[in-house]
Order: structure tokens, then C-alpha cells, then sequence
């Protein structure tokens, strides 16, 4: 499988702050905020992985990241000359997803939660169909909304609704099977001129092919499309961070348990940011594994 970043966008609810700089790469609290859909990518196994962004701004991941290969991933690069929807990311990706399965993950959102791992494995290890996650909110009208029948299987899916027919609103990360790149090929713009990715979901929920997964109680998903959501979301990761004492969104950590670099590799990372909680997080990683 591999994993597509849609990191693109104007970012104008940021604005001034982001009228130089791509909103992915603002700090949410001590790290850019890409970091956080990286590492889900990661925790689902994924090491083939594709950046989607502005052509002004690909050339700051590709400074970021370069080609991956300290993390043990491989990172390839994708303009988006112009935010045209969603599902654009699977057109503009579809070279890079060849014949594979893939998973999309929006760059502003963060996911975490103790069993986050064991969702993600599920919905890796299903082959054929989609699988999207579900988060209850207050505010569904600003999301794209899933409504729920018998058995917990969707019934219906609105984007942006006046009046939604529940509080569950799909979340900013998606898995699907090969077939979603000539899917959304086949897509027609919607009213907004997008190619939006809640069409592409409604054709897998006709065919019987939508999975969804239901993030409840222990679970935190957050977007960090405004000021007030950015500095929230900066708030609840120092909040995780000092009272428990570890790191979220470390991505040389993650890399090193997942056995994507070595402890010699994971060490050098560590002594590079060691001035810092998230390199001594590495450190603590290699040097003390049962802590």
C-alpha cells in the first residue's frame, strides 16, 4: 500500500500567517504540523509515500524531508498547480499509485488515541473497498457527514449539510483499492467546481464496498484549519507531551519501532535534536526500549 499528503491549499482562514508560508508546515506546538498525518501513514506500515503541494511550496518538503530515506521511507513530490477537490490527489497521484492500494491523509489533521494502531492495521488489511474513519462532533455541518443504518453500515453520506442526519463526520483520512484512481478520473466537478472526495466515497457506499470506522471515546481527531484550531491542537499535543512524558508525531521513534531505520540511524537523529524533548524521545527510544 502506499500513502498520498494532500498539502496543499491557499490556507486563507490563516490568514496573515500563512501568506508566505504553506499552513502544513506551521508548528503545531514543537513540530511542523505535517508531521502528525506523516506519522499515521507510518503506524499503518506505509513507506511509499507521495507529497502533494502548491508548486511554491514543494521545494520546503523536499528540504524537509528529502527523500525519506533517514525515516527507511521513500517520499516522492506533486504539484498541485491549482486545489481543484479531494479527490484531485488521486489523479495527480495516479503514476505514483501504479496498480497499489492507497490511503490519503489531509495534511492538517491529527489523529490520536491509544488503539489508533489497530485501526489502522484494519483497515489495511482490507484489500478490496474503502474505509474511512468517523469522529462525533457538535458542529457536523462544517464536515462532510456519514449516517449510519443497521449494523453500523453508512446509508448515507452529505457534504457540508444545512441540516445533518447525524453528528458523525468523516474524518480527513481515507484507505481504498486500486480501483479509486479511475474512479476519480471519472468524476464530475461538483456545484463548487471540486472534485470532492464524498462523491468518491458515495460510489464505494452504492456498490457496497464503504467501511466505516467509528473513532469513539479515547479518541482525538483534530483539524487545524483556523487560528483557533491551530493554537487548540498546539495546546492538546503540550498537554499529551508534558503530562505523560512522551512524544507524539515522532517520526524518527515511530521509524525505529516500526524497524524502518536502524538503532545506529535512530541514535544519530536523537544526538542531532538532543537539545530538545523530541530528540531526547528518540534517545530514550534506542537507549532505554522498555521504558
Amino acid at each position: 500500500m502506499k500513502g498520498i499528503i494532500l498539502a496543499g491549499g491557499s490556507g486563507t482562514r490563516l490568514h496573515p500567517a500563512t501568506l508566505a508560508v504553506n499552513k502544513q508546515l506551521l508548528p503545531v506546538y514543537d513540530k511542523p504540523m505535517i508531521y502528525y498525518p506523516l506519522s499515521v501513514l507510518m503506524l499503518a506500515g506505509i513507506r511509499d509515500i507521495l507529497i502533494i503541494s502548491s508548486p511554491e511550496y514543494i521545494g520546503n518538503y523536499k528540504n524537509l524531508f528529502g527523500d525519506g530515506s533517514a525515516l527507511g521511507l521513500t517520499i516522492a513530490y506533486a504539484e498541485q498547480p491549482k486545489p481543484e477537490g479531494l479527490a484531485q490527489a488521486f489523479t495527480i497521484g495516479a503514476d505514483f499509485i501504479g496498480d497499489d492500494n492507497v490511503a490519503l491523509v489531509l495534511g492538517d489533521n491529527i489523529f490520536f488515541g491509544a488503539h489508533l494502531t489497530d485501526l489502522l492495521a484494519s483497515a489495511v488489511a482490507r484489500k478490496s473497498g474503502a474505509t474511512v474513519f468517523s469522529y462525533r462532533v457538535e458542529d457536523p455541518e462544517r464536515y462532510g457527514v456519514v449516517e449510519f443504518g443497521e449494523g453500523g453500515k453508512a446509508i448515507s453520506l452529505e457534504e457540508k449539510p444545512e441540516k445533518p442526519k447525524s453528528n458523525h463526520a468523516v474524518t480527513g483520512l481515507y484507505f481504498y483499492d486500486n480501483r479509486v484512481v479511475q474512479l476519480a478520473r471519472d468524476l464530475k466537478p461538483s456545484a463548487r467546481g471540486e472534485l470532492e472526495i464524498t462523491d468518491l466515497n458515495r460510489l464505494y457506499m452504492d456498490a457496497g464496498d464503504l467501511f466505516v470506522e467509528q473513532m469513539g471515546r479515547g479518541y482525538a481527531w483534530l483539524d487545524t484549519g483556523t487560528h483557533d484550531s491551530l493554537l487548540e491542537a498546539s495546546e492538546f499535543v503540550r498537554t499529551i507531551q508534558h503530562r505523560q512524558g512522551i512524544q507524539v508525531a515522532c517520526l524518527e521513534e515511530i521509524a525505529f519501532h516500526q524497524g524502518f531505520i536502524s538503532p545506529d540511524q535512530a541514535r544519530e537523529a536523537g544526538e542531532r535534536f538532543k537539545k530538545t524533548n523530541y530528540g531526547r524521545a528518540i534517545l530514550n527510544a534506542v537507549n532505554m526500549p522498555n521504558l
